[in-house]
């Protein structure tokens, strides 16, 4: 005769995979899919690989995400929620000199301590559904708008020289972002040395 309380303990614990339930987390399935995504693109990547980097089965991963665009979202809006937060906790500035200063440095400062984060947000973007991309695209907007915002009172102040601050906007934070594809810590120059080069550059360019 069967034992059913004994089966039902047995194959219950056969049925699960160790740690999927008390140790594996949203979070840490997500770290493991930025990991993979920055290693080899969103496209290549498989739930299975996912969970195989987390170390659990394939459909544990479906307890913390409907799906792998799912997932892409989420680390996107995630950054990109971080990012703005983070600037909004910034203090504010006197003048837009020392505002421009100060996202400059801000905005080498949390990039390069999220490298992974980064590449994904501007490699992976095409990946996005079209209603995601709608809401990153927009997030994105929102952080642009606040250096745009900068650039304009400094040119209104007669600050800087600045023709069009709409394009001045992306070329500043296209050329702070490039930081993250050579900068390395423990390098010839330091991270506040780069800020500082950095910034020099800004003033430059827009004529301050």
């Amino acid at each position: 005769m069967i034992d059913l309380n004994v089966c039902s303990v047995h194959c219950g614990a056969m049925a699960r995979t160790q740690g999927s339930h008390s140790d594996i987390t949203g979070p840490k399935v997500r770290d493991a899919a930025l990991r993979l995504f920055a290693r080899h693109g969103f496209a290549a990547v498989s739930m299975r690989q996912i969970a195989g980097e987390v170390g659990v089965q394939a459909g544990a991963l479906y307890n913390y995400t409907p799906d792998k665009q799912s997932l892409l979202f989420s680390l996107l809006k995630g950054h990109m929620d971080d990012l703005l937060a983070a600037w909004a906790a910034e203090p504010t500035a006197r003048d837009p000199v020392e505002s421009l200063a100060r996202f400059t440095r801000f905005h080498i400062r949390f990039n390069i301590e999220r490298p992974e984060a980064i590449f994904i947000s501007y490699m992976e973007l095409r990946n996005l559904a079209p209603e995601n991309f709608a809401v990153i695209e927009k997030q994105r907007r929102a952080y642009e708008d606040e250096l745009e915002a900068i650039l304009r009172a400094g040119v209104a102040q007669g600050c800087f020289e600045v023709p069009d601050p709409k394009i001045a906007t992306l070329a500043v934070i296209a050329m702070l972002t490039g930081v993250n594809t050579w900068y390395r810590a423990g390098g010839r120059l330091s991270l506040d040395e780069v800020q500082q080069i950095y910034w020099d550059m800004v003033r430059r360019a827009v004529g301050a």
